[in-house]
This record gives C-alpha cells, sequence and structure tokens, in this order.
C-alpha cells in the first residue's frame, strides 16, 4: 500500500514528544472534569474536548496533538479528559460533565459500544455534537465516526503480513486490547474469516486481551509462547500489545522463531524493527485522526456538514472529504512499517 501525496507530506512533517503531546491538556480525575479545559486557540468559538479511551496512551496523544492542533487553527478552545483504564464505564463521568458544561463537540474513542450511549444521548440533547474516532460506538449514539481506515482494509494488511512473515503456514495468535473494544472486535472477525478463507495452512490457535495495558499485554505474550510451543507468529492490532509483545520477544528464546507485527506506531517500534524481533507493521497516522476529528466536529458545530451522506468540508492541510454512508469519513488506507522506511517518520 502507498500513501498519498498528501499523506506522505503530512507524516514527513510530523515531530512529536510527549509533551508537546500533552500541553494544554486536562489530567483528568474521578470527577470527570475538564469540560471547560485551557484554550487551544484564540477565539474561542467552539468548544472541543477529546475523550480518548484512556490517559498516558502514547497512540493518543499522538491523536490529541493532531486534534489541539486543528482546533488551534479555527480558533475554538480544547482540552482533553479521560479516565486512567480502558474499561467500559470509565467514560461517562467525562462526558457528563463535558455537557454539563456546555461543550459543543465532544470527540470520543469508545471502550465499549453500547456502555456510554445513554451519558452520550444525554449529550446530545444538551446539545453537544458528538464525533467518534478510532472506535466507534452504536450509530445511533453519535453524530459522526471518523474512521482511520477501513475494517477490512486494515484487516488485510495484518493478515497479509503475518502471512508473509511466517511463509503462509503455521500457528498464529492475536494479542487484542480489550474484549469490548469496538474496533478491535470487527478487526478479528474480519481476520478470522480471510484467514478461514485464504490461508487455510495458518491456524488461528488463540485469541487474549491485554486490555491495552503494557504490562498485562506482556504478561498475554509470555502466556500465549508458553502455552503454544509451535507458535510462529503474534498479531497485535493496538500499539501498546504490539509493543509489548515484541519487548517480550526481544529478549527471549523467540526471537527470530516467533513474528510480531499488528498495528504500532513507529517511534514504539523502531528498536525492535532494527534489532530484528519485528519484521514489519502498520498503521495510519494518528495525528492525522485526530486532527480530521477536530475538523469534522467543527463542521458539525458550524452546520457545515449534518452528517448526512454526501456532505463535504475542509479538513485543514488534509483537504477535502465526504461523509460516507451511516454518518462515517474516512481517513485513508494503513501504511505498512519496515527497516527501509521507519527512520523517515517520528510519531
Amino acid at each position: 500500500m502507498k500513501l498519498t501525496n498528501q499523506r506522505s507530506a503530512a507524516l514527513a512533517a510530523l515531530a512529536m514528544t510527549a509533551a508537546l503531546a500533552l500541553a494544554g491538556c486536562s489530567s483528568g480525575g474521578d470527577d470527570g472534569g475538564g469540560g471547560g479545559g485551557e484554550s487551544g486557540g484564540g477565539g474561542g468559538d467552539v468548544s472541543v474536548v477529546m475523550l480518548p479511551k484512556n490517559l498516558g496512551n502514547p497512540y493518543f496523544d499522538t491523536s490529541t496533538k493532531g486534534a489541539k492542533a486543528a482546533t488551534d487553527e479555527f480558533g475554538g478552545s480544547f482540552s482533553e479528559v479521560g479516565p486512567d483504564t480502558a474499561t467500559p464505564d470509565a467514560q461517562v463521568p467525562f462526558i457528563n460533565t463535558a455537557a454539563q458544561q456546555g461543550t459543543q463537540a465532544l470527540i470520543v474513542s469508545a471502550n465499549d459500544p453500547k456502555a456510554i450511549c445513554d451519558a452520550l444521548d444525554e449529550a446530545r440533547q444538551a446539545g453537544t455534537k458528538v464525533v467518534t474516532f478510532d472506535s466507534d460506538t452504536d450509530p445511533a449514539c453519535r453524530d459522526l465516526f471518523v474512521n482511520q481506515a477501513s475494517a477490512e482494509g486494515i484487516a488485510e494488511v495484518q493478515v497479509d503480513m503475518i502471512a508473509e512473515q511466517i511463509g503462509d503456514a503455521g500457528e498464529v495468535a492475536i494479542l487484542s486490547a480489550s474484549a469490548n473494544a469496538t474496533n478491535q472486535n470487527a478487526w478479528i472477525e474480519l481476520m478470522e474469516k480471510d484467514l478461514a478463507d485464504n490461508h487455510p495452512d495458518i491456524t488461528l490457535v488463540d485469541t487474549v486481551y491485554g486490555n491495552d495495558d503494557d504490562q498485562t499485554s506482556f504478561d498475554k505474550t509470555a502466556a500465549l509462547l508458553q502455552s503454544h510451543p509451535d507458535l510462529k507468529g503474534i498479531i497485535s492490532p493496538t500499539t501498546v500489545g504490539i509493543a509489548a509483545a515484541a519487548r517480550y520477544v526481544s529478549t527471549s528464546d523467540a526471537k527470530g522463531k516467533v513474528a510480531v507485527t499488528g498495528l504500532g506506531t513507529p517511534n514504539q517500534m523502531r528498536e525492535y524493527v532494527k534489532d530484528g524481533t519485528v519484521t514489519e507493521f502498520a498503521l495510519w497516522n494518528p495525528e492525522d485522526l485526530g486532527y480530521l476529528a477536530a475538523f469534522a466536529a467543527d463542521a458539525m458545530v458550524e452546520g457545515t456538514i449534518t452528517g448526512a451522506e454526501g456532505d463535504s468540508f475542509t479538513a485543514g492541510k488534509l483537504g477535502d472529504f465526504t461523509v460516507d454512508a451511516d454518518a462515517t469519513v474516512l481517513l485513508g488506507d494503513p501504511y505498512r512499517f519496515n527497516k527501509d522506511n521507519i527512520d523517515d517518520f517520528d510519531f
């Protein structure tokens, strides 16, 4: 797969540090506070609250950086709030507080497709536009979904990579995030079908869940290798999981024998690509995803789009986008990272 020139230019310009990613963001707390937030722009015309699955996740740090940059560009106020752990109900108090504080746009990566629906419905009734990104809710619970890539494309690239790396034969396992994650489950279902239909000599022997926690994912990797001594590959469709799996394999007897692939960020995975633990992995640009989600939220608030199929809007440096069926907007195709190109990226 190849990025468009536009996507490549945006990626090549990235320079991310954790401090910058979190600048101006609230830390989140038990009271769900934060809807007012610190100003991310001059005018404060549109108030935007970013609610990732959990705080302290490098993937979401990067998407938040993009959303804040976009809000700066269109002149709104921006804050990030969220739970420490990615559990189904943990986002509810933050949604409630954002609505109570009159937030105009709430951007959410859902920990569960249904658990936060009641809270989101109340927020929408209060006038808040709800844009999901990365992980969707039931479509009835939000106004728009900004999808990082098609589910089919994400599933296909991961199956293609593991098949290439293990010679299209052998036992593989999946290390996912939480058992309730909408996006993870959709990708896994499609991967299972692709494997069954197109790769008869690959056997999926296990699917385990690291809950997007580094230590849990590390431990699950160890358990997979112990439980399945003939394992040839691990697919981890989560940035936390793939980094933890690679870290474990890099210092174990499985290095060079068990392939690790999935979805990761270049900065997390660089050392494992260079030391030979990981041959190739994939992802979209999470900074662009957050950037697009913020511009989409602004367009919803301003009435430029309503979420109807065929609506169109401009998302700053990323250009023009059109709303597809089921009120979805697609960022683009996944991109493969390997030793030949990984140093071209910094996120």
